[in-house]
C-alpha cells in the first residue's frame, strides 16, 4: 500500500493519519499538497509568514492551519500538535537573506542552537528533524508523494545529445565536491573549467553570472550533498532555472537522477526543448 503512493514513505506509514507540510516559497509545496489530496491522505498546513503563497493557504480549513514566523521552532512544535499531525514533511525555499535578517527565534529555537558546536544546514537541520521526532511526529523523506516529478537517468528532452560526456562527468566531480564542502549544490563548466560556482545566493544568481565571458558548449550541473538529510533541501529544478540558463547561453543542465525535483516536470521538458535546452539525468555513484 505505502509503495503505491510513494516508494520515498516508510513502510509503516499510515495514510488514515494528517501530514503537516510546513511549506517555503513558490510551486514545490503546492506540487507536494496536491499530492498528498490526490493519494487521499489528511494534510495540515504549517504556513511560514512572508513565504508560504497565501493562495495555498486559502486552500485549507481554518482548524488545519498553524501560522508561524521562521525560527520559531516552539510554536512550530505546537502547532503540529494543534493540527494532530501525525508526519511532517518540509518543502520549498526560504528567503536566504532571513537567515541573517527578519529571524525570529523562539527560546525553544534559541535553547536549540545553543546545543550546537557548529552551526551549519546539517546540523540546524537536524536538530529541528530531532525536536519534531521529540513530540511524537514522524518526519517525512521531502520527495514523498512527487515520485512522478523526479530527474529520470538519461537524455530526458530527447533526440541527440549535444554535451560531451567528459564534460558532463568532469562537472558532476566538481558539483560534488563543492557540495561536500557545503558551499553549494551546483556547478557551470566548460571543457575541463569551473566557470561559476553555486553558493549562498541560489542557482538562478549563479547561472546569471556564468556567461561573463559569452562562450558557448555550458553545462549546468545540479547535484546534492554526500550524506544528504533526506528531510530538507532537496535541490529543485523549475521555469526560472530554464530562464535564466536561456539568459546565460547555457545549453544542457546535468541533474542528478531521483534526487533533483523537476516541478511539473513534463512541461518543464517540452520549455527545455522550446529553448534548445537539453535536459540530462545522471546517475550518482555516491
Amino acid at each position: 500500500m505505502t509503495s503505491a503512493i510513494s516508494s520515498f514513505l516508510p513502510s509503516d506509514f499510515d495514510p488514515s493519519q494528517p501530514v503537516a507540510v510546513v511549506a517555503g516559497q513558490r510551486d514545490y509545496p503546492k506540487a507536494t499538497v496536491a499530492a498528498i489530496r490526490a493519494a487521499g491522505v489528511p494534510v495540515r498546513l504549517i504556513a511560514l509568514a512572508g513565504e508560504t503563497d497565501p493562495a495555498l493557504v486559502e486552500t485549507f480549513a481554518e482548524d488545519e492551519v498553524a501560522h508561524i514566523k521562521v525560527g520559531q521552532i516552539g510554536r512550530m512544535l505546537k502547532g503540529l500538535k494543534r493540527v494532530q499531525a501525525r508526519y511532517a514533511i518540509f518543502v520549498g525555499q526560504v528567503t536566504p537573506g532571513k537567515l541573517f535578517k527578519d529571524l525570529h527565534p523562539d527560546l525553544k529555537a534559541l535553547a536549540m542552537l545553543a546545543k550546537l558546536k557548529e552551526r551549519n544546514a546539517h546540523t540546524i537541520f537536524g536538530s529541528i528533524a530531532h525536536e519534531i521526532e521529540a513530540i511524537g511526529v514522524r518526519m517525512l523523506d521531502a520527495r514523498a508523494f512527487i515520485d512522478n516529478s523526479l530527474a529520470s537517468t538519461g537524455l530526458m528532452t530527447g533526440g541527440r545529445q549535444k554535451a560531451d560526456p567528459e564534460q558532463i562527468a568532469y562537472g558532476v566531480r566538481m558539483a560534488k565536491e563543492i557540495a561536500r564542502l557545503d558551499i553549494g549544490q551546483g556547478v557551470v563548466v566548460r571543457k575541463g573549467t569551473v566557470l561559476a560556482v553555486e553558493a549562498f545566493e541560489g542557482t538562478d544568481d549563479m547561472l546569471q553570472r556564468a556567461n561573463k565571458y559569452k562562450t558557448d558548449k555550458l553545462v549546468f550541473v545540479k547535484t546534492t550533498r554526500p550524506n544528504q538529510n533526506p528531510y530538507f533541501d532537496w535541490p529543485v529544478f523549475g521555469p526560472k532555472t530554464i530562464e535564466s540558463m536561456q539568459a546565460s547561453g547555457i545549453g544542457t543542465a546535468a541533474l542528478e537522477a531521483d534526487k533533483v525535483v523537476m516541478l511539473d516536470k513534463e512541461k518543464l521538458i517540452e520549455s527545455a526543448r522550446s529553448a534548445g535546452i537539453e535536459l540530462i539525468g545522471y546517475e550518482s555513484t555516491d
